[in-house]
């Protein structure tokens, strides 16, 4: 049987493994606003603006939104 401290562990470990990621390792330094962040991927936001507001990147298949980060 499994200890109480061993289940706890084992329900941090799939916790942390359900948050959602992106990519920000892969994100250049950069001004804030001048990133537009899409649920895939990130392109430079043409035009930059204030963080949080909606833009797009485009996609194989169209525009992609995302917010400016």
């Amino acid at each position: 049987m499994l200890s109480p401290s061993r289940i706890a562990l084992i329900l941090a470990a799939f916790s942390i493994a359900l948050l959602p990621t992106r990519a920000l390792a892969q994100v250049p330094p950069h001004v804030p606003g001048t990133i537009c962040f899409t649920q895939q991927f990130w392109c430079w936001a043409q035009p930059p603006g204030p963080p949080g507001l909606r833009c797009f990147c485009n996609g194989p298949a169209g525009p992609v939104q995302g917010v400016l980060g």
